[in-house]
C-alpha cells in the first residue's frame, strides 16, 4: 500500500472521471425542400427540463397538442431548458414554438444524437412570445429550447413545442435513456437530463456502456466501503486506510456518490438516510451544526471531536443532491438540514476576514492555523449550489475569493504546470505554498496527497458552469500533464514539486484520474481523455484503499456526464 503521510490534526486523509461519450456529430444540414410536408414528430414524446414551477406544469404539457395546458419552469432564473426525445435520429426542418407570457427574449433551438453533446440549429437575442414558427435544419434524436434571457420576471413557459422533420433511411439504435418516473429519484442516475457546459468531452464509446462502467464499479466501492458496523440504523463509511476507521471525509464521498447513484441502487435512499442518522449523532464538539472529524472502531468521536473542513462540504453538497432526488417531506427534511449546515460551515469553517476556507472550525483567530487553508477544500461548485440553496451572497464572495486564489497561486508559483500546493499559508497577506511541514508533513507546500484531488474538484466546476475562471485553471494543468506524460497515463507520478518534478514513482487512482476531468475541458484531449478512461477501468479495484478508489469512482460518475449540480 501507498505511503499517505497521517494527519495530524481533524483534517482527516486526503481525497473519474473520463466522460466524453458518443461524441456521434450533430451534422447542420442543407434544409431539405418542401418541409412542410414533413412530419409532427414530437407529440406525446417523452420530455424533461430542468426545472418546473409546480407538478401541474410539467415539460410533457408542452408535448400534448392541447394550448390549454403548458410548462413552466421555476421562475427568476437562467438558464432554464426544455427538451423532447423523438424515438430515433431525424432530420429536423421546423420548430414551432407557442409561448404563454413567460417567453424568452434569449434563447437556443439545439439538436443532440445522444442527449449530452449539442449543437445549435437557431438562435435568438431578441425574442418577443407569442408564436415562433422557425425553419431551421439539423439531424438528431434530442431536440431542447435552451434559454439563456427570460423576456419577464418570471420563468419560461410554452404552450406547445413542435418539431417537425422525417426519420426517413437507416439510423442507429438509440442509446436508451434513463427517466424520471413518478415517485422514484428526480435524477436517477443515466438520465443525462442535466447538460454540461458546451464543448465537454467525454470518453469515446456508447453512453449505456461508461455508464455501465461506472455501476460496476459502484457496486465494488459500495461492497468494500458501505457498513453498518455501529448498529443505531446507522450507516458509514469505512476508511481502512486513513488514520481512523470513520472520518467526515469519507462520509461526506458516501453521501454525495450514495445520492447522485439514486436510480442505479435501489438501496440509495435508505443507505442515504443511514448516513444523515450517522452524521447527526456525531456532531463536531466545536460547532454543533458540524461533522466530528474522526470516530473509533465503535463509532466513537476522539481526537476532540472537532470538525474538518472538506466531509462537511460534501455532506451538505449530500443533502442538497437528496433534496432534490427524493424531496424534503420524508424522514429528513433534506433541504433544511442541508441550509443548517451550510450556515454553520459559514460560522465555523469559512475565515471571516478571507472568506477562504479554514481547516476546519477548530481553528480561530489568533492560533498557527487560521492563515492556512487547503486547495482541495475549494470546491467552486459546492459553493455555487450553496448560493443558490441559501441565497446568501457571501457565498458568491467565497466562490471569487478562492477562483481568484487559484489563478494567483497558478500564475505565481506554477506559471509552468498550474499545480496548486496542498496547502496555502498566509492568506491575510501574500498567500503562498507552505514552505514545509505546516500540518502533515514536508510535502505540504507541494501537489501532494490533498492536492491531488485539484484537477477533479476544479474541472466539476469547469464542465458543469463552463466558468471562464474555472475553465483556464482546469485547462492549465490538462496541458501540462498531458505533455509531461506524453500523453501516457501510466507516466502519472506520485506527487509533484510545483515546477513539475516527480516526487515518488508508482501509480495511484488519487493522482491519474482527477487529471481525467480536466482532460474534459479541452478539445484536443479526446485521445488523451481516452487513455485516462481505459486505464481507470483496467485498474483493478483495492478493497483496503478507500481513498484512491473513492476518487475515481467520483471521477468516473464526472466523465461519463452523470455529475450536477443541485
Amino acid at each position: 500500500m501507498h505511503a499517505r503521510p497521517r494527519l495530524q490534526r481533524p483534517s482527516t486523509v486526503l481525497v473519474l472521471a473520463l466522460t466524453s461519450a458518443l461524441i456521434a456529430s450533430v451534422f447542420v444540414l442543407a434544409a431539405p425542400p418542401g418541409f412542410a410536408a414533413d412530419s409532427l414528430l414530437s407529440q406525446g414524446r417523452p420530455a424533461t427540463s430542468s426545472s418546473s414551477e409546480d407538478s401541474t406544469l410539467l415539460p410533457a404539457a408542452a408535448f400534448d397538442g392541447n394550448t390549454a395546458t403548458r410548462w413552466a419552469s421555476a421562475e427568476g432564473h437562467d438558464p432554464e431548458w426544455i427538451r423532447v426525445d423523438l424515438g430515433a435520429s431525424a432530420t429536423i426542418s421546423r420548430v414551432k414554438l407557442t409561448w404563454e407570457a413567460a417567453y424568452g427574449k434569449s434563447y437556443r433551438v439545439e439538436v443532440s444524437p445522444d442527449g449530452s453533446t449539442w449543437t445549435s440549429a437557431y438562435s435568438t437575442t431578441t425574442g418577443d412570445g407569442g408564436v415562433d414558427d422557425l425553419t431551421l435544419s439539423g439531424t438528431g434524436r434530442y431536440v431542447r429550447m435552451y434559454g439563456t434571457a427570460r423576456g419577464t420576471s418570471y420563468g419560461y413557459s410554452l404552450y406547445e413545442m413542435e418539431v417537425y422533420g422525417s426519420t426517413g433511411g437507416t439510423t442507429p439504435t438509440p442509446t436508451p435513456t434513463v427517466t424520471p418516473t413518478p415517485g422514484g429519484p428526480g435524477v436517477p442516475f443515466g438520465s443525462h437530463t442535466i447538460p454540461y457546459a458546451s464543448g465537454i468531452l467525454r470518453p469515446t464509446g456508447a453512453q449505456a456502456t461508461l455508464d455501465q462502467k461506472v455501476v460496476d464499479y459502484y457496486k465494488a466501492w459500495k461492497a468494500a466501503f458501505v457498513k453498518q458496523n455501529c448498529g443505531n440504523g446507522w450507516y458509514q463509511i469505512i476508511s481502512p486506510d486513513a488514520d481512523h476507521p470513520y472520518v467526515a471525509e469519507a462520509q461526506g464521498y458516501g453521501m454525495v456518490i450514495t445520492a447522485t447513484m439514486a436510480g442505479a441502487d435501489p438501496d440509495a435512499k435508505k443507505i442515504f438516510d443511514g448516513l444523515v442518522k450517522y452524521v447527526l449523532a456525531h456532531p463536531s464538539s466545536i460547532t454543533p451544526g458540524l461533522l466530528a472529524a474522526e470516530q473509533n472502531t465503535a463509532c466513537q468521536s476522539v481526537n476532540g471531536g472537532d470538525s474538518a473542513t472538506d466531509g462537511d462540504l460534501d455532506v451538505a453538497y449530500g443533502l442538497l443532491l437528496a433534496d432534490r432526488q427524493w424531496g424534503s417531506s420524508g424522514t429528513y427534511n433534506y433541504k433544511q438540514l442541508a441550509i443548517n449546515h451550510i450556515n454553520a460551515i459559514k460560522a465555523g469553517e469559512v475565515n471571516a476576514t478571507t472568506k477562504l476556507m479554514k481547516l476546519g472550525d477548530w481553528s480561530s483567530s489568533g492560533d498557527a492555523y487560521y492563515w492556512i487553508s487547503r486547495s482541495s477544500d475549494w470546491m467552486i461548485d459546492h459553493f455555487r449550489a450553496f448560493r443558490k440553496a441559501t441565497g446568501d451572497t457571501t457565498w458568491d464572495t467565497v466562490r471569487t475569493n478562492h477562483q481568484n486564489l487559484i489563478a494567483s497561486q497558478q500564475a505565481t508559483y506554477a506559471p509552468g504546470t498550474g499545480l496548486l500546493a496542498d496547502f496555502v499559508v498566509n492568506t491575510n497577506t501574500t498567500p503562498k505554498p507552505a514552505p514545509g511541514q505546516v500540518l502533515e508533513d514536508a510535502n505540504d507546500g507541494k501537489f501532494w496527497w490533498n492536492a491531488c484531488r485539484d484537477p477533479w474538484r476544479i474541472g466539476n466546476d469547469a464542465v458543469t458552469s463552463g466558468d471562464a475562471k474555472s475553465l483556464a485553471a482546469a485547462r492549465k494543468l490538462n496541458t501540462w500533464i498531458k505533455g509531461k506524460t506524453g500523453g501516457n497515463p501510466n507516466n502519472i507520478a506520485v506527487g509533484y514539486s510545483l515546477n513539475g518534478t516527480q516526487i515518488s514513482s508508482g501509480s495511484e487512482p488519487a493522482y491519474f484520474a482527477p487529471f481525467a476531468v480536466a482532460a474534459m475541458t479541452d478539445s484536443g484531449s479526446q485521445a488523451w481523455l481516452d487513455a485516462l478512461w481505459t486505464k481507470m477501468i483496467n485498474t483493478p479495484f483495492t478493497a483496503g484503499d478507500y481513498y484512491s478508489t473513492s476518487i475515481q469512482l467520483q471521477v468516473m460518475i464526472t466523465v461519463t456526464g452523470n455529475h450536477w449540480v443541485p
